[in-house]
């Protein structure tokens, strides 16, 4: 067959026909290949869940979360008196009760903390998380940390004259879940334990169990709650003269950059755990109820040669 200028570029476009298809079918057969290989890699990683919510606090209890290895959260924080004492008292802002403390990380899943409450009360605590929630290779459906305090009154009482009558201590089981990047629920399961009691009829360890909750508002402002059920509630056993009630705490967690803003109302005039949550005596009404804020602040003090900033 002769070959004319026409069959030759009938012959080259053949060709180049033939060649894309063959090189569009390896093209699939590559990005086949690549989803595959992103697959298995991604099976084979664990990917940890983080901010399940914003701050080592839910409002006045423990949250979940834990302060990085090496950072130090300072926290400042106010319950003011009940505001139904109208503007005279400019609805409870003249007077304050304050803790101010510090938490630091020993390590990822290791932290301590220490705080001073006005009118002389020490405490101290310890959390190790020892499950984290999880996607991938370790599917782990939940968060989890305990967390033990120490509470000491330096004051003495009339009732408490020795030195380990003044000491109380508490242990709590955190479990928390994030479901999505809008909602966060924990439940902490709780032990208060008193050295001293006033009467036999009073045991010396009190149980609780709490709720908190997050739901995401803006990239930035979260709405919380929190909410302590005494389990036991001996008649015998009073606070300045009234039966204790459960805490109930509702706010807002803003973050701005270094700082997290939770601003609240709660019926509980304390904040560390033997307090709120077994010594609140206000009703949730107008007469008890409280406004008040924490302000976390978090220093880097020591960088671990694994964590890169």
């Amino acid at each position: 067959m002769k070959i004319t200028s026409k069959n030759y570029a009938f012959a080259i476009l053949l060709a180049l026909v033939c060649t894309c298809k063959i090189a569009t079918a390896q093209d699939v057969d590559l990005f086949k290949s690549l989803d595959e290989q992103d697959k298995k890699d991604k099976q084979n990683q664990t990917d940890y869940t983080t901010a399940i919510f914003k701050t080592t606090r839910m409002i006045n209890g423990q949250s979940i979360e834990n302060v990085g290895a090496g950072v130090l959260d300072v926290k400042i924080s106010h319950r003011f008196t009940p505001i139904n004492v109208g503007a005279k008292a400019l609805w409870g802002l003249d007077g304050a009760n304050m803790r101010m403390g510090a938490d630091y990380g020993i390590t990822r899943d290791l932290m301590v903390g220490f705080g001073r409450t006005n009118g002389g009360l020490l405490d101290g605590f310890a959390k190790y998380k020892f499950l984290r929630q999880s996607t991938g290779k370790v599917k782990m459906p939940i968060s989890a940390s305990l967390s033990g305090g120490l509470f000491w009154r330096t004051q003495k009482d009339n009732s408490l004259n020795n030195y380990s009558d003044r000491i109380n201590s508490s242990l709590q089981l955190i479990i928390a879940r994030k479901f999505n990047d809008y909602v966060s629920l924990q439940v902490v399961p709780t032990v208060v334990h008193y050295n001293s009691v006033e009467k036999s009829t009073i045991p010396n360890d009190f149980y609780s169990i709490g709720f908190g909750g997050r739901l995401r508002l803006t990239k930035r402002v979260n709405l919380t709650a929190e909410y302590y059920y005494r389990l036991n509630r001996p008649d015998d056993f009073k606070v300045g003269g009234l039966n204790p009630v459960n805490s109930l705490s509702v706010g807002f967690d803003i973050e701005t950059g270094g700082h997290v803003f939770q601003f609240h109302f709660s019926n509980s005039a304390d904040m560390n755990d033997r307090s709120f949550i077994n010594e609140t005596t206000g009703k949730w009404n107008v007469d008890a109820v409280r406004f008040g804020f924490n302000i976390a602040r978090v220093f880097v003090i020591h960088t671990p040669k694994s964590v890169k900033i």
